[in-house]
């Protein structure tokens, strides 16, 4: 009777973990960069299967867009050529807690994927995974790209197998969001709290001076 009740716990615990882990992938969010319709088109249908959320984008240009990493290039040479009381506006924080990973061809017109990674760790998203993808197997190339921060470099055509990979990265993207969440509301909690204890001493000085009064 114990041996039955303890399988039936390891099943319903297997069930469970199986659910969160299937919940927490609803939450992942990539962001897929490739030129051709073709590949965003198995990119979807391999992500999809694995129930990430997806956004494509067909160049570095319009990932960087809609990273909000364009405007901010413009606005930092803007700044340095202007007067020193202007001011720089920030990339789109709330866009990037939102993208978990970002995977790309490295083969594309204008920005290659290897440019559009330095654009991406050289910034405010320097935490976000980058995967890079290509049909050439050139081992310096992978080499350069692994250097620069990339997680992963995947040969095309891309596989089922291959999306089990990202599920690691995806996980890491996550806890570090969560992580940068905390450490604001942490902030914003000691702020609070130094207003309090400031207005708290203010109050005490005014009501001393009542008196000497």
């Amino acid at each position: 009777m114990e041996i039955m009740e303890s399988g039936a716990a390891d099943t319903q615990q297997k069930h469970e973990e199986k659910y969160q882990q299937q919940t927490e992938e609803k939450h992942f969010h990539v962001l897929a960069v490739d030129d051709s319709l073709i590949e965003r088109k198995l990119l979807e249908r391999l992500l999809k299967v694995s129930s990430y959320q997806v956004t494509f984008v067909d160049s570095g240009d319009k990932a960087l867009e809609y990273l909000g990493l364009l405007n901010s290039i413009d606005n930092v040479k803007a700044t340095s050529s202007s007067s020193p009381s202007s001011s720089y506006q920030s990339p789109r924080q709330d866009q990037g807690m939102k993208v978990n990973l970002i995977i790309t061809d490295y083969c594309m017109p204008g920005m290659s994927g290897y440019d559009l990674l330095k654009r991406v760790k050289g910034s405010y998203f320097k935490d976000v995974p980058v995967v890079i993808m290509s049909s050439e197997n050139i081992p310096s190339r992978i080499g350069m790209c692994l250097d620069e921060g990339a997680e992963e470099f995947l040969l095309k055509p891309l596989q089922l197998s291959d999306m089990e990979k990202l599920q690691h990265h995806l996980l890491n993207s996550l806890e570090l969001s969560c992580e940068r969440i905390d450490k604001s509301l942490n902030t914003d909690s000691n702020c609070i709290a130094v207003r309090n204890k400031s207005n708290s001493n203010h109050g005490s000085v005014s009501r001393a001076r009542r008196q000497m009064t």
